[in-house]
């Protein structure tokens, strides 16, 4: 299947790989099917593509990746509807934000991490109430 990007041009995807967002990513409820782009395998960061809207896509990274003391609990809401059976099937990533000007200044949202469930493509963004983590944590110290 051929997607046309904005960021990308166009870009043939494997609809296997598409995530349905049974869980909206905050603010853009009506946009449901997303992809993970890797255009570059050297960086940590990945893209995830909307596929109903061309100019939708957001630079996402795994934490884990990274030497941060984070965890995620998903509540029992979350787990029935990503219909997870196998925690090591997920994947946790976050929304970044890297300020064209000044890279060095790049945020992560680790109160809304994304959730994907890689058995059965299903994902959402989930908020962590009360965890105490920042929306906008700075990459760099």
């Amino acid at each position: 299947m051929i997607i046309n990007t904005v960021k990308f041009g166009e870009v043939n995807i494997d609809e296997s790989r598409i995530f349905d967002f049974v869980l909206p990513i905050i603010g853009f409820n009506d946009l449901t099917k997303y992809i993970i782009l890797e255009p570059d395998k050297e960086t940590l960061f990945k893209w995830l593509q909307s596929v109903e809207e061309p100019s939708l896509a957001f630079p996402i990274i795994s934490v884990a990746a990274l030497d941060f003391d984070y965890s995620v609990d998903l509540a029992d809401n979350v787990v029935n509807d990503l219909e997870i059976k196998n925690p090591e099937s997920l994947l946790v990533m976050n929304i970044t934000s890297i300020p064209h000007e000044n890279p060095r200044g790049t945020t992560i949202n680790l109160l809304a991490p994304l959730i994907f469930n890689l058995d059965n493509q299903k994902a959402g963004q989930i908020v962590l109430s009360g965890s105490g983590y920042d929306i906008s944590y700075p990459m760099f110290k």
